[in-house]
């Protein structure tokens, strides 16, 4: 019988449920007045300021719920659970027809999302294929074709309930479509690990 293989695969962890009712309440109640940093490229996107974990008692809390999570992920790309740090946290309010363009997120290992609200299924969050190097490309692409994990260029994650973590590793390319239901509210954060070691060539980062 034939096999398929699927040749290092990219990891995406969900872990549902991650935070507890009463904390995603909290999060909302407190941080979404202080999402006033405007987003370039959409006037019903703004944001807080990045912050540390430290710099909130709610952010404590979530961290210490987060961080375990972010320690399975690194063994899924590194190979050992390694010692991790938040090194920076914030809130996103996305309104009604607001959107989230294209991007990644640099100088960090692992990026994540805890939804704080709702979100509309038309709001989930997409993840992209990276358009790759400045060589030629071929596409066989049209109505007929039958997309796979293979050949697809996006992918959209699963629906989310509030609570609810997604990791991802920081390069890949993500964005959020326009919001057809009502405020959508976010937590993310990146996360980078002590050290990497390759044979003795080791680098060390710090939060």
């Amino acid at each position: 019988m034939d096999e398929v293989f699927g040749l290092f695969p990219t990891p995406f962890l969900r872990a549902p449920g991650t935070l507890s009712v009463r904390l995603v309440d909290a999060l909302v109640q407190h941080f979404s007045t202080l999402a006033v940093s405007a987003n370039k490229a959409s006037e019903s996107l703004s944001h807080t300021e990045i912050l540390r974990p430290a710099d909130s008692p709610l952010f404590v809390e979530a961290a210490s719920l987060i961080t375990p999570k972010i320690v399975d992920m690194g063994a899924l790309m590194f190979g050992e659970r390694l010692d991790w740090a938040i090194k920076e946290m914030w809130v996103n309010v996305l309104d009604t027809g607001g959107l989230q363009t294209m991007h990644n997120h640099a100088n960090s290992f692992v990026s994540g999302v805890v939804y704080l609200t709702a979100t509309h299924p038309a709001s989930q969050t997409v993840f992209m294929k990276s358009s790759g190097s400045t060589e030629f490309v071929f596409k066989h692409e049209h109505a007929s074709i039958t997309p796979t994990p293979f050949n697809a260029d996006r992918w959209v994650s699963p629906a989310p309930a509030p609570g609810d973590l997604v990791l991802f590793p920081s390069y890949l390319l993500h964005a959020v479509p326009p919001n057809q239901g009502e405020r959508r509210i976010t937590l993310s954060f990146n996360a980078i690990p002590g050290i990497l070691d390759s044979w003795g060539y080791a680098v060390r980062f710090s939060a």
